[in-house]
């Protein structure tokens, strides 16, 4: 484990992996736990009053998925053991030091920045950005 966790946050971790990245599979959903580690970890940039579960998700204007029918109800088995791994430290390049992600429109190309930092890589409809080295050494 990298991360302490309760069974609520676990839920929580689950449910927004669910609701931001099911039609990407379950590696992309490994890849938005990532992102949600990655920000509970960090001690950077608009993540330093950060440092639990609930936090990240619930900072305001992050992720649009808590707004998603899909976000509500229980974890599935499978969902809950995918936000497992990610708390335990599985990590899936190009999430494994990102801090942010987003979906483009169909057919369209990842921007080379986000919120001025670097594309760190795509997996299906999901661009994932890294911080400058340096920045957050909190990271993997």
């Amino acid at each position: 484990m990298i991360i302490n966790y309760s069974t609520k946050e676990l839920e929580l971790l689950a449910r927004l992996m669910r609701a931001e990245a099911l039609g990407e599979g379950n590696l992309g959903m490994l890849m938005v736990g990532n992102v949600v580690v990655n920000r509970a970890l960090a001690d950077c940039l608009t993540f330093k009053n950060v440092r639990s579960i609930y936090d990240v998700i619930y900072q305001p204007n992050q992720f649009t998925g808590t707004q998603s029918s899909l976000f509500n109800g229980s974890p599935t088995s499978l969902e809950k053991d995918l936000a497992k791994r990610v708390l335990r430290g599985e990590y899936y390049h190009p999430a494994t030091n990102s801090l942010w992600f987003y979906a483009p429109a169909n057919n369209t190309a990842c921007k080379s920045t986000w919120y001025d930092q670097d594309f760190a890589g795509r997996y299906k409809n999901h661009c994932f950005y890294i911080p400058d080295p340096g920045i957050c050494q909190e990271l993997h």
